[in-house]
């Protein structure tokens, strides 16, 4: 972004001219919306944000003395905007709904991709957890567990004449040993 022509916009723009507000608006939008979605604010307070941004650049038109920092102070702004509703607020939605942060954004968009990879990161997250609570079951457990989650599953005549056990301890030992896995995790 050219920040002399960015100057001559904002000077024509103080200077009255409706034209140059448009184009300087349609030009600075994406920075106001990409510090705004930073904060992650719920879709309304998004927009309350963005048009108090505005609304705050325009009552101020006659008073910035530095028109080629526009950019900045429109930035600057927004952030000050998200803090005060979430001061006013006391809470903070997150959200993985695209439609949300950015309408309009695709699979290609960067914010997806950085979705995407925090997805991946919990999920690894998660997985690992499991294996570590798994790890922590008795040998008998971890075995009747390993051999039950095969694939196809095998019946629990295979299971019993497989693990030398009785058929009908099957199911409750089963149901011991993720609850244990339960436990585990929970904790």
């Amino acid at each position: 972004m050219d920040s002399d022509s960015t100057a001559r916009l904002f000077q024509a723009a103080a200077d009255g001219d409706a034209a140059a507000w448009e184009a300087l608006v349609k030009r600075l939008s994406p920075l106001v919306w990409s510090v705004i979605r930073s904060y992650r604010l719920i879709d309304a307070d998004a927009h309350e944000v963005y048009q108090t941004t505005w609304f705050r650049l325009a009552d101020n038109l006659t008073r910035i003395k530095e028109p080629d920092k526009v950019g900045a102070w429109l930035a600057s702004t927004a952030r000050h905007e998200c803090l005060k509703v979430i001061r006013g607020s006391r809470r903070v939605i997150p959200t993985s709904d695209l439609d949300v942060l950015s309408p309009g954004v695709d699979d290609l968009s960067p914010e997806r991709a950085v979705l995407d990879a925090e997805e991946t990161r919990t999920e690894a997250a998660r997985l690992r957890r499991v294996w570590e609570a798994y790890e922590q079951l008795s040998e008998n457990c971890r075995r009747l567990l390993r051999v039950l989650m095969a694939s196809p599953p095998p019946t629990y005549a295979e299971v019993a004449a497989g693990l030398g056990i009785a058929i009908g301890s099957i199911g409750p030992t089963r149901g011991r040993c993720l609850g244990h896995l339960r436990k585990l995790l929970a904790e």
